[in-house]
């Protein structure tokens, strides 16, 4: 049977939809990843905004007019939130939540809704096949932070961790056949803390691993000089590090309930710039926060800047029902469009300075595929590089030239 198993959302979900497919594959079903015509389609949905939330339902129209007489199988977080909205679309069969995705390869002929309790152990699946030069490796699920405005850990559950050894072994497995590992989790910075280990211990024991290692997004929290080290230890780390802010105002970040400080968020980053002078350091900056005042806005302006974060992923501010948040007034749509797209300006300007920064530096590239003419891959701290001097699938050293669309290119090349 021809099926397509479809991810909407987070690197979590795209590893549980690659681990689904390879389930499927070994079953001897003919499966792919992109939607195209096909017999069944499994939807491994997202609800982290009202937007991922109607993607997810628009998906399975989208579906159908591929194919108009194909089931589909709908999973993952959007329908944890909701199944009632799937229930009667059309060609929906079967609707299921966050719990027992490992199950579905055993479950394409089930109709009707089955939403499981929220797992309050780690659930392990099959290892995705590595059908790129980067492997993700899901380590962690749930969290226990309860932001104000999130709704992850009332779809996801509690923070819960992967046994160790088995990260480890299954690290090792794919080091094998892929260039890059990047350790991803729904609050990576929790890993261990519901097993008496940690993020630190997890990375110390891939020290061995010969292959790239990046991790997933961090929580200012879990940096500090010990977690430094651990990193130093590693063959081959990735100095970029995804590190969640959401706002660069303390007002604002106490009603997010998000248990940091600007400046020790700052404090931090120094910290991280001692160890890794060029590290990239991107985050996640929420524009229209229903308390956040203009002069809130302000701060959170000069705070980016004041950082010099190399990338900023400017979101506008999605009211989720069952929050904490969702009981404030809301801002105006325009209100929160302008300051995303004041916001947005200001993390192109970053962007650039931080791409600037890069210019003359060799930089060891991961190159992935051919793109008009140029192969394109990433950087240790995640800089996109083009170059006409290498293959794809090939890990080179380059020397940075000049900045070119988003990122930078080199027309020199060293073995």
């Amino acid at each position: 049977m021809k099926i397509v198993v479809f991810n909407l959302g987070c690197k979590v979900n795209k590893y549980e939809s690659d681990s689904i497919a390879r389930s499927l594959r070994e079953k001897g079903h003919d499966v792919v990843c992109e939607l195209e015509k096909a017999d069944l389609y499994i939807l491994n949905t997202c609800a982290v905004t009202n937007e991922a939330e109607r993607k997810s339902r628009q998906c399975v129209t989208r579906c159908l007019k591929l194919n108009p007489a194909a089931k589909v199988i709908v999973t993952g977080c959007a329908s944890q939130a909701g199944a009632a909205q799937f229930e009667n679309k059309k060609g929906v069969t079967f609707v299921s939540g966050v719990a027992g995705k490992s199950r579905i390869a055993e479950e394409l002929e089930k109709v009707g809704i089955a939403v499981d309790p929220l797992p309050t152990v780690y659930e392990e699946m099959e290892t995705p096949f590595v059908e790129r030069t980067r492997a993700y490796v899901k380590v962690q699920d749930g969290c226990d932070n309860f932001c104000s405005y999130c709704l992850i850990p009332y779809l996801r559950g509690r923070s819960r961790s992967r046994d160790l050894a088995a990260v480890v072994a299954e690290c090792d497995k794919l080091s094998k056949d892929t260039g890059e590992i990047v350790l991803t989790g729904i609050d990576l910075s929790s890993y261990g803390k519901n097993t008496g280990s940690s993020l630190k211990e997890l990375i110390q024991n891939l020290a061995d691993i010969n292959c790239r290692v990046r991790l997933g997004s961090l929580e200012q929290g879990v940096i500090d000089e010990e977690f430094l080290k651990a990193t130093k230890e590693l063959k081959k780390f990735c100095p970029q590090f995804h590190l969640s802010l959401q706002s660069g105002s303390d007002a604002v970040l106490k009603k997010m309930n998000r248990h940091y400080t600007t400046s020790e968020y700052f404090a931090k980053v120094e910290l991280i710039r001692k160890y890794y002078p060029s590290a990239n350091i991107t985050t996640d900056l929420i524009c229209g926060f229903p308390t956040e005042t203009e002069e809130n806005f302000k701060e959170s302006l000069q705070f980016i800047k004041k950082v010099g974060f190399g990338q900023v992923h400017v979101f506008g501010y999605s009211a989720r029902k069952g929050t904490v948040a969702a009981k404030y007034a809301l801002l105006t749509p325009e209100t929160v469009a302008e300051r995303c797209e004041e916001a947005g300006k200001a993390a192109s300007e970053l962007h650039k300075k931080y791409l600037e920064s890069m210019k003359g530096k060799t930089l060891e590239v991961l190159f992935e595929e051919e793109q008009d003419g140029y192969t394109v891959g990433y950087s240790r701290e995640y800089v996109r590089v083009y170059s006409k001097g290498a293959c794809a699938g090939e890990i080179k050293n380059v020397t940075a030239a000049d900045i070119f669309r988003d990122g930078v290119i080199t027309d020199i090349t060293e073995e």
